[in-house]
């Protein structure tokens, strides 16, 4: 009896421990969204349209859109999303220090996506205004 006891003492254990250790995660994720919305900042835009011109169906088109920080605060870009699943934007992991400039790369597959073509990236990010909407655009022809 005295077995059952200490192994089912020992198993809470290990779960309780866990449980806070989940927590410490949870709430440092918590702090950095807090962080980003509290400390705004100001963005440049270099690029916000690329104009990919015409590619045959199939093919894959990629892009840096450049951006500088040009407020005080570090630049957090919490998320990136695209019109369409074709597209992938994929946003820097790191913040962005005052001064810095930095890109977001887009991938867009022409596969199935003939004629004229126009996807949106949208970034979420600790910018105050909002950063932007990014456009790529261009015409896809069919292949031979």
């Amino acid at each position: 009896m005295r077995k059952y006891a200490l192994f089912l003492i020992t198993i809470i254990t290990f779960v309780c421990c866990d449980v806070r250790r989940k927590d410490k995660v949870a709430d440092g994720m918590t702090t950095m969204a807090e962080m980003a919305a509290q400390a705004t900042t100001t963005v440049q835009i270099i690029d916000s349209l690329y104009n990919f011109g015409t590619v045959t169906d199939g093919e894959k088109v990629a892009y840096n859109f450049r951006f500088k920080n040009s407020g005080n605060k570090p630049l957090i870009i919490t998320n990136t999303t695209a019109s369409c699943g074709c597209t992938v934007p994929e946003k820097p992991e790191k913040p962005i220090l005052a001064g810095e400039t930095a890109f977001i790369k887009v991938v867009f597959n022409s596969k199935g996506k003939t004629g004229h073509n126009e996807k949106t990236i949208t970034v979420t990010s600790n910018a105050n205004p909002a950063f932007p909407t990014l456009l790529l655009k261009g015409e896809v022809t069919p292949a031979k």
